[in-house]
């Protein structure tokens, strides 16, 4: 039975055989048989709940798979970016630039001079006061005559006082007088931490810093000149009066100006504000003075970095102020230049070598043809090779100079191991030895990432291979059920067939009667009837 047959059958309808034809003596009979057996659609249930259950089983397994796909592909590219591809050139170069950029360190950039870095701060800075000064309206062009203006000679329309005052200069003596109320003093740092303790003294007439011994102080304002009368006046004292009074110290008192005591800068304001913390009450020397907050005021004062004579005497006191904060962010400055070139060769050479290789490789002729580079593959940033390259070209720079520093420490000092130390902390390029660290720390924390993500790429290579064998077994047995299925269905066949066969038999034994029959009519038809036996063949032959 063809599969068209099969496909009827199955849609419940008629099937039609082609015509049988017999033939007996003198005439022959066609006919058509007509099998009436319907075949009912579907299958059992129970095959029915076995396909849904395989099928469901199918489709949950290729969904994992299948985003546990794209979890790998996403892994793969984590860890090629995190897998150092460096080869020997790239190592070469990196070595070469570092050795010229501590070629450059050591005869151009020199030892690290807080003296330099000051002379430059201090121009700096006096002509920034002279300037400030200028656009509030002083006509003059010195540094006295300016700070001068600021602090007690700008007009201010609408108010009846004159300069840019602080409500906290009232009360210097409880801050430790001249020399110490700028450090002591909390609304004397130009920080945001001042500034906070700036309109806090504007709301609560008082003042707030650190007695002699480092404990933290409240104190009354005694002249409240300079604090607003109402809110818009105490926001315009605390801010923008406070600010010009910052700057009118920075380059020191009109008495002392360019010399004197200016105001401490962020880092020594930071940690002043620090050592004012309960944590270090208990840190204190034999007259009850806390160690950290005495440390920060010599500091401050010149009298830790000042310079001594042979008996260990002062000559000349080096304050730490925020001129020499800038002075010594100036010296960083200029170690940061040869770190900076080392790094700007090691990059640009990465990016000119990828990028030719991406061009060979796509072999591209033409300038529109660029679009098809993988710029990704070419940037010099964000992947274990380009850091390796720059952990080995900071690292060569890093190694020159120690060796320089070591070696003309040890020329200068003669063999006096102080003297060794202090020459050799100098001439240390502590940018390059910072920019090294981090080199190091990030190719480390690269490593551990990477060997993370293979770790879990392992895990769910495991997970994939379970998952695969699992469908291997549903689709063993979707395929047992449809062998099963395709077994019924010839056996229903084969009955059909069976039945038809059987049928078919019967069929013709009855024609066969019948025409029998018919003969054994015959003479008795010729005899009553002659010419009804021509009509009756006519009948069968033509219809």
């Amino acid at each position: 039975m063809n599969e068209r047959c099969l496909s009827k059958m199955e849609e419940g309808k008629i099937i039609k055989f082609p015509n049988i034809k017999i033939v007996d003596d003198d005439f022959e009979v066609e006919f058509e048989v007509e099998h009436g057996t319907v075949i009912t659609e579907g299958k059992s249930d129970n095959m029915d709940e076995k396909e849904r259950h395989i099928k469901a089983g199918l489709d949950e397994v290729n969904g994992i798979l299948s985003s546990n796909k794209e979890k790998l592909d996403k892994l793969n590219e984590g860890i090629d970016r995190l897998t150092n591809h460096s080869d020997g050139m790239d190592y070469m170069v990196a070595v070469g630039s570092g050795v010229l950029a501590g070629i450059i360190d050591s005869f151009w950039v020199g030892a690290f001079s807080l003296d330099r870095g000051k002379e430059w701060s201090n121009d700096k800075v006096n002509k920034f006061v002279v300037k400030v000064a200028q656009s509030q309206g002083y006509e003059g062009d010195d540094l006295q005559g300016a700070i001068r203006y600021l602090e007690s000679g700008a007009k201010h329309k609408d108010l009846d006082i004159k300069g840019f005052g602080t409500p906290s200069d009232s009360v210097t003596d409880k801050f430790g007088g001249g020399k110490q109320h700028h450090l002591r003093d909390f609304a004397h740092h130009p920080t945001p931490v001042g500034l906070i303790f700036s309109m806090l003294t504007q709301f609560s007439g008082k003042a707030y810093g650190t007695d002699k011994n480092g404990f933290f102080i409240i104190v009354d304002v005694e002249d409240k000149t300079f604090i607003g009368k109402d809110v818009p006046q105490k926001l315009l004292f605390g801010t923008v009066f406070w600010f010009f009074h910052m700057i009118s110290d920075m380059a020191g008192s009109s008495s002392n100006h360019g010399a004197g005591t200016g105001l401490p800068g962020p880092l020594l304001s930071l940690l002043k504000e620090m050592s004012s913390l309960p944590i270090f009450n208990s840190i204190k020397n034999k007259d009850g003075v806390k160690e950290f907050s005495l440390w920060i005021s010599k500091l401050f004062n010149g009298t830790l970095l000042a310079k001594r004579d042979s008996n260990g005497k002062i000559t000349e006191p080096v304050r730490f102020d925020l001129r020499a904060e800038i002075g010594v962010a100036y010296e960083l400055g200029r170690q940061a230049i040869p770190v900076i070139i080392n790094e700007c060769i090691v990059r640009a050479f990465y990016f000119i070598r990828r990028l030719a290789m991406e061009i060979k490789e796509k072999n591209i002729r033409q300038v529109r043809q660029l679009a098809q580079v993988d710029w990704d593959k070419t940037l010099p940033w964000r992947n274990r090779t380009i850091v390796r390259m720059l952990t080995i070209a900071t690292g060569t720079f890093t190694l020159i100079d120690l060796g320089d520093a070591a070696i003309r420490g040890a020329v200068k000092s003669g063999g006096n191991l102080a003297m060794f130390t202090k020459e050799f902390i100098l001439r240390v390029n502590f940018v390059g030895v910072g920019r090294f660290a981090i080199a190091v720390g990030t190719d480390f924390t690269m490593g551990l990432k990477q060997n993370k993500l293979r770790n879990e790429r392992m895990a769910i290579l495991s997970e994939q291979l379970h998952l695969m064998n699992a469908k291997i077994y549903y689709l063993q047995a979707d395929v047992w059920i449809a062998a099963e299925s395709a077994e019924k269905t010839i056996n229903e066949a084969l009955g059909m067939m069976e039945e038809t066969t059987k049928t078919f038999i019967e069929a013709q034994e009855a024609n066969r009667q019948s025409m029998q029959n018919i003969g054994e009519y015959r003479q008795g038809i010729k005899k009553h009837n002659s010419g009804l036996i021509e009509e009756i063949s006519d009948i069968l032959k033509w219809g």
